[in-house]
């Protein structure tokens, strides 16, 4: 009747398993490539928006003496806008270290007990 013996078969299914999987391992490495791409070109963006953010509160710095200084001598209003932002750095810094102080320790501690949870338990049912 034509039939093909079972283990050409299978091993025809085999191959064809094997080909399909390097198929789709190339299809992932292509568009994993391709993202890899994008996100490097977003990440330039970003970087290149970081660095004119930073001219740009350069800029209202200067500002912001240009304006007191009308009022005030330059001198002054430079000290004034300087005092300013040393403040608002010092209240960002201790935030910041107060948040680093509730990450510590940088281990999961949660995650690290419920696997020695699951390791006892998994050796008291291997007792019984």
């Amino acid at each position: 009747m034509g039939q093909e013996p079972v283990s050409d078969l299978v091993q025809r299914a085999s191959q064809q398993l094997t080909e399909l999987v390097r198929g789709e391992l190339r299809l992932a490495q292509a568009e994993m490539k391709e993202k890899g791409r994008r996100y490097g070109r977003g990440g330039g963006l970003f970087g290149g928006a970081g660095v004119v953010g930073f001219l740009m509160l350069q800029a209202a710095v200067a500002t912001a003496i240009a304006g007191l200084a009308v009022v005030w001598p330059v001198w002054a209003a430079a000290l004034t806008v300087t005092a300013v932002l040393g403040v608002i750095a010092a209240v960002l810094a201790a935030r910041g270290r107060r948040q680093f102080g509730r990450a510590a320790p940088p281990a999961p501690a949660e995650t690290i007990e419920n696997l020695k949870a699951d390791v006892a338990e998994i050796k008291e049912s291997a007792h019984r």
